[in-house]
């Protein structure tokens, strides 16, 4: 079983707190706070799963829609993206048929190597936008100059699409939604590009997702938020520039464009962001992510949450569960947990980009280390409890 997506998340922790949108003023945004209830509830365990081939260990924060049959269509595997399926989130079963393969494919400009669906947007159930987070690890090709294989790692975000309500993925065209403005053979001593898209969510009138990246010249390191009216197609999406959504990332090996505009990092996002979800009660957003302890914003390794009016202006960080996660030292844990995402049983839409105050689970990835090294991994859920802060 490969563990070097420890490394990919570890990678994260780079991510520092220059942001060019920081957090707004605390008083106008919304006093939520988010706690745990119960006990987690095991979703998938990987131990007790099996398909041929056998990869189906948990590597990706949950995503899930609604087909046009009204059946859930839930994702959270590995690069060979599998699904599982059921009625509602409370009963899914594994689907071994892989609906987007790997092709490890050592031709960089082919964006084959390693593909992880890692958002979905669907209109009426059948035509489904997908965002992959694709890994293109030189590396294994003998196409790297550094023996250090996170100096090796160049990172896109593309889009595919499926036809058939999820069954099956096609590339889209355009190919490249965020891209660095270098090939991969540009830079290498450190990874690169575009990571870990969140989920695609709605205010209604566009759709928005966020994407992290560890930045290049002119380009600072941190969260950007897209933007699009047509998710289905794959050209409509645009970066945030600090003042206006403009920014079209094109395909280095097909259409270079070395002068493209910084995007602007959002704060307090400096780690991927998991998941964004708006309340529907109160029109809020909520987002959660992962963090690093630093001297700043996160007293300790875990999970953090953040409040907003609106996808751009966010709230200081708040802790939601305290432990290790990926980036933290794996040799300090018997158990990492990471890649937080929120889902509510009650969404409305296909999309699950909204809940309740009392719907709303946390899942996340429970992930064995033993000897220093990532090993067996359960997906859990555990449900939320949001409440208005006392003022």
């Amino acid at each position: 079983m490969s563990i070097e997506r420890t490394s990919r998340h570890a990678a994260c922790a780079a991510f520092a707190l220059a942001l060019a949108t920081p957090a707004a003023d605390a008083a106008s945004l919304p006093q939520l706070n988010v706690s745990l209830a119960g006990n987690p509830q095991v979703v998938f365990d990987m131990m007790r799963e099996d398909c041929d081939p056998p990869d189906v260990m948990p590597d990706v924060n949950a995503r899930a829609f609604r087909d046009s049959s009204g059946k859930i269509v839930f994702f959270g595997l590995h690069s060979i993206n599998r699904t599982l399926r059921g009625p509602d989130l409370s009963h899914l079963k594994l689907d071994c048929h892989i609906v987007l393969d790997s092709g490890n494919d050592p031709n960089p400009a082919h964006y084959n190597d390693r593909n992880f669906i890692t958002a979905t947007w669907t209109p009426n159930g059948k035509d489904v936008a997908a965002l992959v987070h694709h890994e293109y690890h030189a590396d294994n090709f003998g196409r790297c100059s550094v023996k250090d294989s996170l100096g090796c790692w160049y990172n896109t975000v593309v889009a595919y699409r499926s036809a058939d309500g999820g069954q099956n993925f096609i590339k889209a065209a355009p190919l490249v939604v965020a891209a660095a403005p270098f090939t991969q053979d540009a830079g290498q001593g450190r990874h690169r590009g575009f990571f870990n898209p969140s989920n695609i969510f709605s205010d209604g009138h566009y759709e928005y997702f966020f994407a992290a990246t560890t930045g290049w010249d002119g380009q600072p390191y941190g969260a950007c938020l897209f933007r699009s009216s047509t998710p289905l197609d794959s050209a409509s999406w645009r970066a945030y520039d600090g003042r206006a959504y403009s920014i079209r990332y094109t395909d280095p090996y097909r259409q270079p464009d070395p002068g493209v505009k910084a995007c602007a990092q959002i704060g307090p996002f400096t780690f991927p962001v998991g998941a964004v979800v708006r309340l529907r009660r109160s029109g809020d957003w909520l987002a959660v992510f992962d963090a690093q302890h630093n001297d700043t914003l996160f007293p300790v390794d875990g999970i953090y949450y953040a409040t907003g009016h609106d996808p751009l202006h966010w709230s200081l960080p708040k802790l939601l569960r305290a432990g290790p996660n990926l980036s933290s030292d794996s040799c300090a844990t018997n158990v990492a947990v990471s890649y937080p995402s929120i889902l509510a049983e009650d969404s409305t839409g296909r999309n699950f980009d909204n809940a309740g105050e009392d719907d709303a689970f946390l899942y996340f990835i429970a992930i064995t280390m033993k000897d220093c090294q990532a090993g067996p991994r359960l997906l859990l859920r555990q449900k939320l409890k949001i409440t208005p802060e006392a003022g």
